[in-house]
């Protein structure tokens, strides 16, 4: 399966896998505005092999199946203990 990766140049370490190419059709709008633009950063075959920095693959390709896209968004603050 074939995804393509795009950045929110609004929100810092943000990434919107596509489907297809360009169609953003299936990001819902609410989504689309928070993110603002969006530039294309890389085209990658998700392979059951295929790993990734900050996703699961799996997930990855569910909802690319299912919805058409899927959303990477930064990693939440690890909370040190005693803090």
């Amino acid at each position: 399966m074939q995804a393509y990766v795009y950045k929110s140049l609004r929100k810092v370490d943000t990434y919107v896998y596509l489907a297809a190419r360009d169609d953003f059709s299936r990001v819902p709008e609410p989504l689309r505005a928070q993110l603002g633009g969006l530039a294309f950063v890389l085209e990658v075959a998700l392979t059951p092999q295929r790993r990734l920095a900050r996703a699961d693959a799996d997930v990855v390709r569910g909802n690319l199946a299912v919805q058409g896209f899927h959303v990477q968004f930064p990693p939440l603050p690890q909370v040190q203990a005693g803090a």
